[in-house]
């Protein structure tokens, strides 16, 4: 059976990465659309993210109260590509108690003695709140694509060379059908930073002692193995794009464009669910109405 949308139809965007298995990381802009970015458009972005945060705090009271579905966003993308700022300007305006961001580093021994989609598991939003992955899953399609000599420390009973990350993302599409037949409203974002531009945010965190902790030399290894890793999210991204979990590559190279193309897809998405505040019934309606006469009299 062919894959179809399930809970949400993926808002149009030159960047959805479509199903099919047929995008071209070499042909995605790392670069906003002619008059869309650099200085001349940084106010009308900033302004259009606000516009956007607005609107998708409205959403997520809505989304909080109904409590019938949940929401996870996932950031993916190379060192210095933006994710945090990212994160922190999209979601500024949305109530705490209805939203968690969780953040993925080395998986720890407790996570390693169990397979790779267990410690997502745990992770994962409940209905009526917005969930968001800071690296995810994912990272055992990229990084240890990149560097398959981590397999050798994870203890996996079978790991056959030529079909493993076939089957990973096999395990993925089907694990994320799952979600979203239970609930669980799944879009991705690769933020699309160019190299060049990655050079640029990464000496600026070396010249700025503000931004100093910032850097890590692990950076520049990873630099290195810059088409490795291009390889690794083009296989990724092309495998497990799908109609009800897909993949957005974002132009990263200028920020506030990138923000506010973020949240304008992140507010499609809550608009296409049938979100609705909660309707008592006549009985309920009435218990309300001897409540408000009490407090009246009191």
């Amino acid at each position: 059976m062919a894959d179809r949308p399930i809970l949400f139809k993926p808002p149009k965007s030159p960047y959805l990465v479509a199903p099919g298995g047929r995008w071209k990381l070499a042909k995605a802009a790392t670069a906003p659309p002619k008059g869309q970015g650099g200085k001349k458009a940084k106010k009308r972005n900033k302004e259009k993210l606000k516009e956007h945060v607005g609107q998708l705090a409205e959403l997520q009271r809505m989304l909080y109260a109904q409590d019938r579905y949940a929401v996870l966003f996932v950031f993916q993308a190379m060192d210095a590509a933006g994710k945090d700022g990212t994160i922190r300007a999209v979601m500024s305006g949305i109530n705490p108690a209805g939203c968690q961001v969780s953040s993925f580093k080395r998986p720890s021994s407790e996570e390693i003695d169990h397979d790779f989609l267990w410690r997502i598991a745990r992770r994962l939003p409940e209905r009526g709140r917005i969930g968001i992955f800071n690296r995810s899953h994912y990272e055992e399609v990229l990084v240890v694509r990149a560097n398959p000599g981590i397999l050798e420390h994870q203890r996996l009973p079978r790991a056959p060379k030529k079909t493993i990350w076939r089957e990973r993302y096999e395990s993925i599409r089907d694990y994320e059908r799952h979600l979203a037949r239970n609930g669980t409203v799944i879009v991705k974002f690769f933020l699309n930073v160019s190299r060049d531009e990655q050079r640029e945010r990464l000496i600026a965190r070396i010249d700025d002692p503000a931004k100093n902790w910032k850097f890590e030399a692990g950076d520049l290894a990873v630099r290195k193995q810059w088409d490795t890793y291009m390889k690794a999210y083009e296989g990724a991204l092309r495998a497990t794009s799908t109609p009800f979990a897909p993949w957005y590559a974002i132009p990263a190279d200028d920020k506030p464009f990138m923000r506010q193309t973020v949240a304008a897809i992140m507010r499609r998405t809550l608009e296409a669910l049938p979100l609705k505040y909660p309707t008592l019934d006549d009985d309920a309606t009435a218990a309300l109405a001897e409540h408000r006469a009490s407090l009246l009299a009191d």
